[in-house]
């Protein structure tokens, strides 16, 4: 569907104009794509958008009970005036979409909204109350834990639409809010082909077999099963376990190595997202994610996707939601979660049969190209975006 609005004596077609509204993180890859999938798809993107959170720390110590500290209101009062001072600059759109994460910003944006008479979307994509919980920073904070879940509880009230990423997620939101299932759409979360690409491998000349990964060090991702399966591996001396990033686990999971003899695991900081493309092709596998917890097994992490994204053989914990998306042997190698047995011996497999690695990495990047590119989730979203637009805003198109 397309909008149309006055211009001059008659009505001139134009495309679908989306003000994508909040308080949500600019630089996380879930807004960036779906934002550039948009605009790949013909819609204009006016981006209104004030920063609040100044990093994990940041929202960690506010989910753990630091909102009660004066200087929190202030800034979000602070953040918030602003917020609606750009939005006097926005102008006509069709549609206001709420950047994850956006539950704080639904009550303003439904007002908005209504003023105005325009549809309200919040990317959910994923619930700050499991987060939190799963976190454990909520624990010693029963009232704030509360206060989180009744936020996010009217959050998914308020919004003529929600995006979610996978129906297990909506299954999950369905049962803990009692969220009607049919408000929710599906938008898998992809990964940014603008940075995540095949390139040419970094020749090393060790002949050590590199399997890498990357991202937060959390109990979601289940890197202690890396660690405990890099320490069955560990007579192969060839074989080497890269971990790359930071985050709550990165000392436990230090000290378990150390525990368990894993000298094959290599241990580093946070490097620039544009590099990673270059440390991938330099791995002969990459490592999604294996815990085990309800927002694990809800998800496909994005690590999953950006690895199919840059021609990688895969490997990753095995749930119903991941074999939705992808099947096993074919575009990547999925294993029992909990399990570092098994993710060894599939680390051996894949070792001693570079065609089968070679096979995996060519059909899942064929995938990814065929679905979850930003162009072909921006086309889920973008039609998703234009069913909401009244059909008198489309019926006067071409008239004079």
């Amino acid at each position: 569907m397309r909008s149309s609005r006055g211009l001059g004596f008659g009505f001139e077609e134009i495309g679908m104009r989306v003000c994508y509204f909040g308080t949500y993180r600019a630089n996380y890859s879930r807004n960036q794509i779906m934002i550039e999938g948009l605009r790949r798809n013909g819609v204009e993107v006016v981006e209104c958008h004030q920063r609040l959170w100044h990093g994990i720390e940041d929202r960690v110590d506010v989910a753990s009970g630091g909102w009660r500290r004066i200087g929190f209101p202030f800034r979000l009062l602070r953040t918030y005036w602003r917020l609606l001072q750009a939005y006097r600059q926005v102008g006509e759109y069709d549609v206001m979409v709420l950047g994850y994460p956006g539950q704080l910003d639904v009550p303003l944006a439904r007002l908005l909204t209504r003023l105005r008479r325009k549809p309200l979307v919040l990317d959910v994509f994923m619930s700050v109350c499991l987060i939190a919980e799963e976190r454990g920073l909520t624990q010693q904070h029963r009232f704030t834990a509360r206060l989180i879940y009744e936020i996010e509880k009217l959050a998914c009230g308020l919004p003529d639409r929600l995006i979610l990423d996978t129906a297990e997620y909506v299954r999950w939101f369905q049962a803990r809010y009692g969220v009607d299932a049919g408000r929710f759409r599906l938008v898998p979360t992809g990964a940014d082909d603008r940075v995540f690409r095949p390139v040419e491998p970094l020749h090393r000349d060790d002949g050590r077999f590199r399997l890498l990964y990357y991202g937060t060090f959390i109990r979601n991702h289940g890197l202690d099963q890396v660690v405990r399966a890099a320490a069955l591996l560990r007579e192969q001396t060839d074989v080497v376990f890269e971990l790359i990033g930071d985050g709550p686990e990165r000392a436990s999971m230090e000290a378990l190595a150390r525990e368990l003899g894993a000298d094959n695991v290599e241990f580093a900081g946070w490097v620039e997202k544009s590099e990673l493309p270059r440390q991938a092709a330099a791995a002969d596998i990459c490592l999604g994610a294996f815990g085990r917890t309800p927002q694990s097994l809800m998800t496909v992490q994005n690590t999953i996707y950006e690895g199919l994204a840059m021609r990688k053989c895969v490997v990753t914990g095995d749930s119903p939601t991941v074999r939705r998306a992808l099947v096993h042997g074919r575009h990547a190698c999925l294993v029992p979660r909990g399990e570092p047995e098994a993710l060894a011996e599939a680390v051996l497999v894949l070792k001693g049969d570079p065609d089968l690695r070679r096979k995996l990495a060519e059909e899942g990047y064929r995938l990814y190209r065929q679905q979850y590119t930003p162009t072909a989730l921006g086309e889920r979203l973008r039609k998703y975006l234009e069913d909401m637009v009244p059909e008198s805003e489309s019926s006067m198109l071409g008239e004079s």
